[in-house]
């Protein structure tokens, strides 16, 4: 890279600004463009345990969020089952949460430009960036532009609908502590309700080649109807999210000559629960340490040693977990069940809520642990009828 010319990065949410700030600490010249900047999103905002961990200045801002404790999970037979989180989720409204770390962009001498690039085109080794109102040669491009990257098909092969899931939401004036997914019939994909600051992220997401944006909007009404809550006058919002298949995520091409690809534009989201934010924010840091040690090749090998083959299994495993059978039950009912009555299997839970349970070794934990996850179940049964079980969990939880 020519280090005469700065690095331009493309798209201003977490992946694009972490990878800025990173390379504007370490005394990088960075260009940021972005339009909206900090703007809302329909989506729940949560970040785990892992990410909190990862990077501190997210739990220790003095800023907006929700700390959550308690999630209540339903199947589409009606079964509900609420548990305690072990480790606490933090809920942000992106607004907020792109904001705080776009600053940390700006902090670390960072220029963002509030505009939209138009047009992407090489020039003398370098690329020349056009946008209504200006021109900018840069040595290097950062694209982090979400699932609908403007600029992906120029440079490599578009995602799919059959890649690609279709999310929608409300922003519903409410006060809550508890964090809600409900599953439903035949259906790839979940509706979430998570409690905001000052309101709930109500929303639901599922494949783009299975529904129409029209079909889960009313999908996600009447569940917001039963649950009693008024979405009439909230703003609604919707927007698309990569959930690649295992193969798109083998094959696809992330990086080349003088650009790079980091978070949604990537395709890098957990293709069973649609969280992103983590690896939005990891594959911007990843990139960034690439191009510090001016081997920006490296960022596809570091990809794989860090997570992709994770979200790779993750994509084999969906199908699965949305409309595949365990022990004679569909996999989201016998989850529940076992949630409700199994110590070993809530603490299971809770740790893949807070991200510190990985897929990978998954199985193992599931196949050491279901000795005792059969005892509880069967001691649990024998004592308690499955109503006043899953309200002796409620009150645990609370």
């Amino acid at each position: 890279m020519r280090k005469s010319k700065p690095i331009a990065i493309i798209g201003g949410g977490p992946a694009g600004a972490l990878a800025a700030a990173t390379l504007s600490r370490a005394g990088r010249s960075v260009v940021l463009f972005d339009e909206k900047l900090a703007w809302e999103k329909p989506c729940g905002g949560g970040l785990t345990h892992k990410a909190l961990i990862a990077w501190p200045f997210l739990r220790d801002a003095n800023v907006e969020r929700n700390w959550v404790q308690k999630c209540e999970l339903a199947g589409s037979s009606g079964r509900r089952v609420c548990f305690p989180l072990e480790q606490p989720i933090a809920i942000f409204s992106r607004a907020v949460l792109n904001g705080l770390v776009l600053q940390q962009a700006r902090d670390a001498g960072a220029e963002v430009i509030p505009e939209r690039v138009t047009a992407v085109e090489r020039v003398d080794g370098g690329w020349r960036l056009r946008s209504a109102r200006s021109t900018c040669d840069v040595a290097y491009i950062v694209f982090a532009t979400g699932a609908r990257n403007p600029f992906r098909k120029q440079f490599c092969q578009g995602f799919g609908p059959e890649d690609l899931m279709v999310t929608a939401g409300y922003r519903i004036p409410r006060r809550s502590e508890l964090m809600q997914i409900q599953f439903l019939h035949d259906f790839h994909g979940y509706i979430w309700i998570f409690p905001r600051s000052d309101h709930v992220s109500a929303g639901i997401c599922g494949k783009m080649n299975a529904m129409t944006t029209r079909e889960l909007r009313t999908l996600l009404e009447q569940t917001l109807e039963k649950c009693g809550l008024d979405y009439h006058s909230a703003p609604f919002y919707s927007h698309v999210l990569p959930s690649p298949r295992a193969r798109t995520l083998r094959e696809t091409v992330v990086s080349g000559d003088g650009w790079a690809m980091v978070g949604d534009a990537a395709g890098f989201v957990d293709p069973i629960t649609g969280e992103g934010l983590y690896y939005a924010m990891r594959s911007g840091e990843l990139l960034a340490q690439a191009l510090l040690a001016n081997q920006p090749d490296l960022y596809p090998e570091f990809l794989r040693r860090d997570f992709l083959p994770e979200l790779e299994l993750a994509a084999r495993m969906a199908i699965r977990f949305y409309t595949g059978r365990w022990m004679g039950e569909p996999v989201i009912e016998r989850m529940l069940q076992f949630i409700a009555s199994s110590t070993s299997f809530r603490s299971l839970m809770s740790d893949l809520f807070a991200g510190t349970q990985s897929y990978r070794s998954l199985r193992r934990r599931l196949y050491c642990t279901l000795p005792t996850m059969l005892a509880e179940s069967l001691a649990s049964a024998l004592r308690l009828p499955a109503s006043d079980r899953e309200m002796k969990i409620e009150s645990r939880a609370g």
